[in-house]
Formats: C-alpha cells, sequence, structure tokens
C-alpha cells in the first residue's frame, strides 16, 4: 500500500512517462545529481568519523577550560579537518547531469562531457572490496571515452554505496545508463 501523501512528488507516483531515476518535469536539468543514495557502509564511515570529530571539540572545551587556549585552538582546527573530510567522503560518487558525467573521488573530481562519452555499460569483472586492495567478482560500471580505454570503473556492486545491495546497483547502473542515452552516447 503506497503512502502518497508520504512523498514529494506524489503528483508524479502514477506517470508511466517518467523512467525509473528520470529527472522530474520541475527539476534543473543542469544541476548536477547523484543518481543514487549513498550506501550504508559510506553514511557509517562518516558517522564514526564525525563521532570522532565530537570528540576532538569535547577536548577542545576541556582544554580551554584548562588555560590552555593554543591547545583548544589545535583541537577545534583538527576537528575542521575531521570535519570536512566526512562531508567529502559523503560526496564521493557518480553525478550526472546534461552537461555530463562527474566522478568525484575524496581527493579530486574528474568531469566527462557527453560528447566525450562513447558508451557506458555494465561488466562482469574483479572489482574491489570496499576500495581495497582484495578484488572479488563482481559487476562495474565502466564508461568508455571517444578518444580511449575505459576508465576507471564508475561504480560496482562492492563498493561502500552497493555492497549487498544488489538491486541499489542495478538501479543506479540503469540511471546513469539512461543518462548516457538521452544525453550522450
Amino acid at each position: 500500500m503506497p503512502l502518497t501523501f508520504l512523498t514529494a512528488d506524489r503528483a508524479f507516483d502514477g506517470r508511466d512517462d517518467l523512467a525509473d531515476g528520470a529527472a522530474l518535469p520541475y527539476e534543473d536539468l543542469n544541476r548536477w545529481r547523484r543518481p543514487y543514495r549513498p550506501g550504508p557502509w559510506r553514511v557509517g564511515a562518516a558517522a564514526l568519523v564525525l563521532l570522532l570529530a565530537s570528540y576532538l571539540l569535547f577536548a577542545a572545551v576541556i582544554v580551554a577550560f584548562a588555560g590552555a587556549l593554543p591547545g583548544a585552538g589545535v583541537c577545534v582546527g583538527a576537528a575542521a579537518v575531521v570535519i570536512v573530510c566526512a562531508l567529502r567522503l559523503l560526496r564521493v560518487g557518480v553525478w550526472v547531469s546534461a552537461q555530463g558525467l562527474r566522478r568525484t573521488g575524496f581527493f579530486g573530481t574528474t568531469t566527462l562531457p557527453w560528447a566525450r562519452v562513447a558508451a557506458v555499460r555494465t561488466v562482469q569483472q574483479p572489482v574491489k572490496w570496499l576500495g581495497t586492495p582484495r578484488t572479488v567478482q563482481g559487476q562495474a560500471l565502466l564508461v568508455i571515452p571517444v578518444d580511449g580505454e575505459p576508465l576507471r570503473p564508475l561504480i560496482t556492486d562492492h563498493n561502500a554505496d552497493f555492497l549487498a545491495r544488489v538491486e541499489a546497483f542495478d538501479m543506479a547502473a540503469d540511471a546513469v545508463e539512461g543518462w548516457a542515452a538521452e544525453y550522450g552516447c
């Protein structure tokens, strides 16, 4: 039984012309959006990092009350760095817009315009388990640019967003492939 009164887009719930993962008619297609939700592993890791930041801030208060203001400043600065790292960890992933495809990593971001994308497809291959050096057999979403070899996998079914969530991986891969079919290749 759907609870349509709980959804913000209830006016579009019965429409068949809106495919899964498609943007709603009132949304800006030039705005970068993630075609999936962050997974529980990524959110849990960010929560633990934010817990560490709360301990650092609590330590800063204790050190400030003890009278060592430079030490409190160091603790606050360290907490700010930890909070920025947690926020960056939550931003990691694949983002799409009408302009192109963007893979955001922890240390850098790569943007590929749709004109440079030859194909986006899901393949079976060895993939890294939660980003560690250990590899397992799994699925990966690959982008093949017009001018070269395939890039690193955009998403895999064993990364922090999709571990033990096969259906979510399939929906995200279909959404990215849909954006590529509509705007790119």
